[in-house]
């Protein structure tokens, strides 16, 4: 029994020696262990980058891409969500804008020569009113010889289109009316306009409807179901006013304002020496992308309304020996003729802007997002590193030698980036260098940020010390950080809308 009892012991305090090693790995990991949970929740934002990535455009081989460009993953182009949404949009107005009216006033008749012309349409494509005018040019089968995109931001408000006067109201039409020139401001006016001269409907007139009964006991049959059916038109025209602002909530942002890449504020942006001619009509979705694109890159272009019923289908089939897709976009400054709205939206990109611009939705979890997950990521940044450990002359010995290789690697490259591999935001960077000819020196620190993932921790952690940012991209131009792809000092995209990235580049290579 005695024996027993000494074995017993024994295997207690084996089992109590066992218990403190755990509990004491257990206290030691603990920071390890907190690191990996909240990585991998704050993983979930950048999962959703991913995701959003996977609707990125792809160009198609016919599209004309500049020299020393290419087109980058998540930007600007459309992806299957913007037509989607831009699909929405056409629905939510599918009863106009796409079909020509019985009764417009014939453009090919004995009476065309008399008709007015309609010179100059100042124009912003996400705007609710001037969409109701381009509906209407839709339905009475019109072309505009010049739509001058008229943002706040355009070249046109800001007095730089030279001989163009300013608008004072968007939407504003200048027609040529027997020999003079006319102006119309607002949708009333341009409507009331168009449908005086070159519709043939006849406007019904209006009853009052008064919902009293004893007024309804009083009047006839007659009078009875012309008061309905005014009471049914008007139910009608409001929800059609109704409707009018959900493409804009569509597409919010879209065609609303001049991108930077082609702002007037920029030298050296390209521009074309005439109008671009596009085939069009507004009820369709892929001719809406193009149309944002050519207000957002500030381009005046002419309209050939082309809805169904349209002669202008014949004439665009003639022109491409028997096709009538739509868009069709035609620059007389480069011969180029195509249609396929990604591959125009491309081409004008490529044409007529200083870079390709990456998605708007970057720019919005860049705002957003970065900004509320940023302390967060300081936090985890050194107990990936291994902070944590007793040994802490080993953690700061690794520090150390991460933050030589990080000085050698700047001091060997005029633009050196540190990028993971899945990260959308340091795909786009790379892509958006390699966009604007920039060559640079590439870094990576693994897949991702979060265990497993990472390659190098300590790298991440010696970047946090060196620039105060943890979050990659990071670049260094002349072995200064700048930031990120919109966030930092300055960061890319704001570098380049501020006209000094090109310049911080040159210095570099000068002091190199």
């Amino acid at each position: 029994s005695e024996r027993s009892g000494q074995k017993e012991c024994g295997n207690n305090k084996a089992k109590i020696q066992i218990q403190n090693k755990m509990y004491t790995s257990t206290i030691k990991n603990c920071p390890m262990r907190i690191s990996f949970v909240l990585s991998s929740i704050l993983f979930i934002p950048s999962a959703a980058e991913a995701f959003a990535s996977s609707f990125a455009p792809v160009r198609s081989a016919s599209s004309a891409i500049r020299p020393g460009q290419r087109s980058t993953n998540l930007n600007s182009l459309p992806t299957s969500l913007d037509t989607l949404t831009s699909g929405l949009a056409s629905i939510s107005r599918i009863q106009y804008g796409v079909t020509v009216s019985p009764n417009r006033v014939s453009l090919t008749g004995p009476a065309a020569f008399y008709l007015p012309k309609l010179k100059i349409l100042y124009d912003v494509e996400n705007s609710r009113a001037c969409r109701s005018v381009r509906e209407r040019i839709t339905e009475l089968d019109l072309a505009v010889d010049k739509v001058i995109p008229s943002a706040k931001n355009s070249r046109v408000m800001n007095g730089g289109l030279k001989g163009v006067e300013k608008p004072s109201i968007v939407p504003t039409l200048v027609a040529i009316v027997e020999g003079k020139e006319q102006k119309f401001q607002g949708e009333d006016q341009i409507l009331g306009f168009l449908n005086e001269k070159f519709s043939n409907e006849k406007k019904k007139s209006k009853v009052k409807f008064v919902a009293s009964s004893s007024n309804l006991e009083s009047i006839d049959e007659t009078e009875s179901s012309v008061e309905i059916e005014n009471a049914v038109t008007q139910i009608k025209e409001i929800l059609s006013d109704l409707t009018k602002y959900l493409p804009g909530l569509l597409r919010p942002s879209r065609g609303t304002k001049v991108a930077s890449t082609a702002s007037f504020t920029l030298p050296n942006v390209p521009r074309p020496r005439n109008p671009l001619i596009l085939y069009s009509y507004e009820g369709n979705q892929f001719c809406r992308l193009v149309r944002e694109i050519l207000t957002e890159l500030d381009l005046p272009y002419e309209l050939r309304s082309a809805g169904k019923g349209s002669f202008r289908r014949e004439e665009l089939s003639e022109i491409t020996g028997g096709s009538s897709q739509y868009p069709y976009l035609i620059d007389p400054n480069t011969g180029i003729r195509m249609p396929e709205s990604k591959d125009i939206i491309q081409y004008l990109y490529d044409t007529y802007a200083l870079w390709t611009p990456p998605s708007e939705l970057l720019r919005l979890a860049s705002d957003v997002v970065t900004p509320l997950l940023a302390p967060l990521y300081k936090l985890i940044t050194p107990m990936q590193a291994g902070s944590y450990r007793e040994n802490e002359f080993e953690y700061r010995s690794e520090i150390a030698e991460a933050k030589a290789e990080i000085f050698d690697e700047i001091s060997t490259a005029p633009v050196v980036v540190y990028t993971y591999e899945l990260s959308p935001f340091c795909t786009e960077a790379t892509n958006l260098l390699d966009n604007i000819g920039v060559r640079y020196k590439k870094v990576s620190l693994g897949r991702e940020w979060i265990p497993g993932l990472i390659a190098n921790p300590a790298k991440r952690a010696a970047l946090l010390e060196i620039t105060g940012q943890s979050s990659l991209p990071n670049v260094f131009i002349g072995g200064t950080s700048i930031g990120g792809l919109y966030s930092g000092k300055p960061g890319i995209v704001p570098a380049l809308e501020k006209g000094v990235f090109m310049d911080m580049v040159e210095d570099a290579k000068r002091s190199m």
